[in-house]
Order: structure tokens, then sequence, then C-alpha cells
């Protein structure tokens, strides 16, 4: 008889930085996980922290946060693994991490290993696959030249499940990975182990927003087991059951079909993946599948400025005004019109967004409630921050006293801060949404070992 295989991923929340239930993260460790996995980011934030390789997470709470994630490992002596560290990945962000995760160490008189995987890539790169060949858009991806690609700030590439396990295989008693895809992550480990190729994949899936695939998705943390057949979803809080209904619905999480979903070096399908529960707050899942493709894709992420932002607001309580709000609001943006081009400066776009109204949604907005009150922001963006200042000062005396018709006294409505003008600095955008082929799955990364000692 072939002895079992069970590998069990603890997974302490969707990202760090989201709060979970601390007692629950306990129970976790009783479980002797033998990976603790965790998400550092994602796009979900827009592109400036990708195009600054910055993190939207604080310092501190990140030191907290990742502290007690240390402190976990420590206490069960297995391996703490990070993917797409401070939200976007970047080697900035990988970088940072690192060096927060050596003063804990400092702090507590630890020795660690740590492995650092690197996921940044130059616009030479990214020109030399286009030119080749090599590279394909993704449905919904910008058209690009070789002069967008150089003007990116921060290109990175996404790892998958092969480039983790090379970082797994160092022995590192940490690895702090740049952007990975979400999953890659949880099912690196398993995978490695020979677990079912299926089952790795979809309940990577399945886990990658921890207890988000669950009926409390605060509470964070869940273990996953994966064998040879399938994997079971544990929820660790107390308020947290997993059901047939929570776990199958997540595949349709940030993804268009609920059945296939693309990884490098191939794509999950579940199409006859079956669900049951067990143990009360658990559920079981066996006959997904996976599917090897040649050849290896990864996917690349690029950001860079696009222009220049300022941005203005007024308040408006008036009644009259408040009720035909749009009328004067396409006043001002006639006159502005019109003032830019008496200047000669049609290089500046501005964009009027009312607050209270359909700011969110725009014109797929369905709820339109009155409201005593609207908030009225003017975004203006131009090639240089001089530019986009300049033409907010010229809508301002519009946007304070503008009547809504010519036979009416001028009002005078609410800036709430002066001056009235807000630099927002540059404006980024993402501009590649690509993949591209590599000849080997770690051509494009690279992987480096740092001893921490106690004693520095």
């Amino acid at each position: 008889m072939i002895e079992k295989t069970v590998v069990k991923v603890l997974v302490p929340a969707g990202a760090l930085g989201i709060p979970y239930d601390r007692d629950a993260l306990a129970r976790g460790l009783t479980h002797k996980p033998d990976l603790i996995a965790i998400d550092g980011g994602s796009t979900d934030s827009g592109p400036f922290y990708l195009g600054t390789g910055t993190s939207k997470y604080s310092r501190s709470s990140t030191k907290s946060d990742w502290g007690e994630l240390m402190a976990a490992r420590a206490k069960i002596g297995v391996p703490l693994l990070i993917g797409t560290a401070g939200t976007c990945g970047t080697n900035s962000t990988v970088d940072w991490l690192v060096d927060i995760t050596k003063e804990i160490a400092s702090e507590r008189h630890e020795t660690l290993t740590i492995a650092v995987l690197k996921s940044d890539q130059s616009a030479a790169n990214i020109n030399g696959s286009a030119a080749l060949g090599r590279m394909h858009p993704l449905e919904g991806a910008p058209a690009i030249t070789s002069e967008i690609i150089e003007d990116c700030t921060n290109i990175v590439a996404l790892a998958g499940a092969e480039q983790i396990q090379q970082a797994l295989a160092t022995g590192a008693d940490i690895i702090i990975a740049g952007r990975t895809t979400d999953t890659a992550i949880i099912a690196a480990l398993p995978l490695v182990r020979g677990c079912h190729k299926g089952a790795a994949w979809h309940g990577a899936k399945i886990a990658e927003c921890g207890a988000l695939a669950t009926t409390n998705p605060n509470s964070g943390v869940i273990l996953m087991e994966f064998d040879q057949t399938g994997f079971t979803i544990i929820p660790m809080s107390d308020n947290a059951s997993a059901t047939p209904q929570t776990v199958s619905a997540h595949m349709l999480y940030e993804n268009s079909d609920p059945f296939i979903l693309y990884e490098p070096g191939g794509y999950l399908d579940v199409t006859d993946a079956h669900y049951h529960s067990v143990a009360e707050r658990s559920v079981r899942v066996e006959g997904s599948r996976w599917h090897d493709t040649t050849p290896y894709y990864v996917k690349v992420e690029g950001a860079r400025i696009s222009g220049y932002q300022t941005v203005s607001f007024v308040l408006v309580r008036d009644s009259d005004y408040v009720s035909h709000i749009d009328q004067w609001v396409s006043g001002l943006e006639t006159v502005f019109a019109s003032k830019m081009y008496d200047n000669g400066n049609n290089d500046v776009a501005l964009e009027m967004r009312i607050i209270g109204k359909n700011a969110t949604l725009g014109a797929l907005e369905t709820d339109m409630a009155s409201t005593p009150e609207l908030g009225i922001m003017a975004i203006f963006t131009a090639p240089t921050q001089a530019k986009a200042n300049e033409a907010a000062k010229i809508l301002n005396p519009h946007l304070l006293h503008m009547p809504l018709t010519e036979k009416e006294p001028m009002p005078t409505f609410a800036f709430p801060f002066s001056p009235a003008e807000t630099d927002r600095g540059p404006l980024y955008e993402f501009c590649l949404h690509h993949v591209c082929e590599l000849d080997t799955p770690m051509a494009w990364f690279s992987l480096d070992v740092i001893e921490v000692k106690a004693d520095g």
C-alpha cells in the first residue's frame, strides 16, 4: 500500500495587512502545517504602487503583522512564505520587506535564512521578447509600442509554482517573493511533494483570499490539506464554516470563467470537481484537473506616468443648484473648455465627479435618491503638474461663484480647503497586460539567499 501524502498549508489571511482572528492562527499552528503562506498584495489598488514601486500599507503596521507571522513560524519551525511582497512585488518592495524582516530578527536576536525571489524586468527584456514574437496581449490589453515599454517606471513578471519551488528548495526559514500569482505560493509545495496537480491548483485558488471562501470571511485563517486525490479546506475560526457553495463560488472571484483558471505552465479545469461537507465545518473537493501547456508563459505587468493631476473640490447645498446639478456642472465644463481654448491649453483634460450622486458608477448608477448636499470634484489632468494646477486655478472662480442662469444673483459655494487646489502629482496607468514566452521558468527571475545571524 502506498502511504498517503498529506501537505498542510496554513493561510493566515487574504493578504498581509488584512485583519485576521489571532485565536484562529494559534489553533492553526496546533495542526502542524508544513508551510505558512500569505499574499502580499495585488493590482486592486490601482497602478500607483507598481508605478512608484511602493507599498500601500504603512511600514509600522506591516512590521507588526509580519512580526506576528514570523513568531508563528518560529514556534513550529516551518517556512513562512509571502508572494507579491509590498503590494506590487517590485524589487524595491521586496527589499523593503527584507529590511523589515532583518530588523525584527535583530530585535529578537533570531538567526534566519531568507530566500529572496525577484521578478523585475527591464524594458529591453520586454522589447526583445516582443520583437521575437514571444509577447502576446491578454484580453483587454492596451496597444503598446517600444516607446510605451521604455516609459514604464516598473515592470514585473508574475512567478508561478516553479519559481516558488526553487525558493522553497533552498530550505530557507522565510521566503520573500516579488510579484507572483496569488495561487502559486500555495500550490507550489503540494505540487513538489507529489499531491494531485488539479487539487493543488484548485485548493490554492480557493485559499488565495484566506477565509473568503467560508461563511465568515473576516476570520482570515484557514488550513488547506492536500493529498493525491483532492484537498480539504478547514476554517480555523470557531465562527467560520466552509460549505460546498462558499467553496465552489470562489472560482468566480477575480476570474471570468467559473471552471477554467490559467496559470504559468498550464490551466486548471474544475468542470468535473465535486464538493461535499466533512466534519461539519470543512469541505472536501476532488475531481479537479490540471493541464500542462507549452510553451511556458508568464504574465507581465507594467505601469507608466500618463500625466499629472490637480484636484479641486467644492460643496453645493443650495436646493435649486442641487436639483439642477447636471446643468450647473455642464456649464462649468463649457466655461473651462472655452478658457482653455483661449489660453492655448488644449492638452488639459477635465473630469467632473458629483460626489453623492453618481461619482462611483457614473452613467451606470440606478439609485438617484435626492440629497441635501453634493460635492463637486474637478480633476485636471495635464502633461505637467504646473499646467494641471494652472487649469485648476482658471476654473476656481467659477467653481465658487458661477450662477446657474444669467439672470440670478452670483452664488457663493464652499471650498472645504484653502488653497482649493490640491496637486496629486504624477498619474500612473497600467500599460502592460500581456504574457511572454520563457525558455525556462527561472529565465526572468533571480533567487538569492541571505543569512541573518542572531549576533548581527
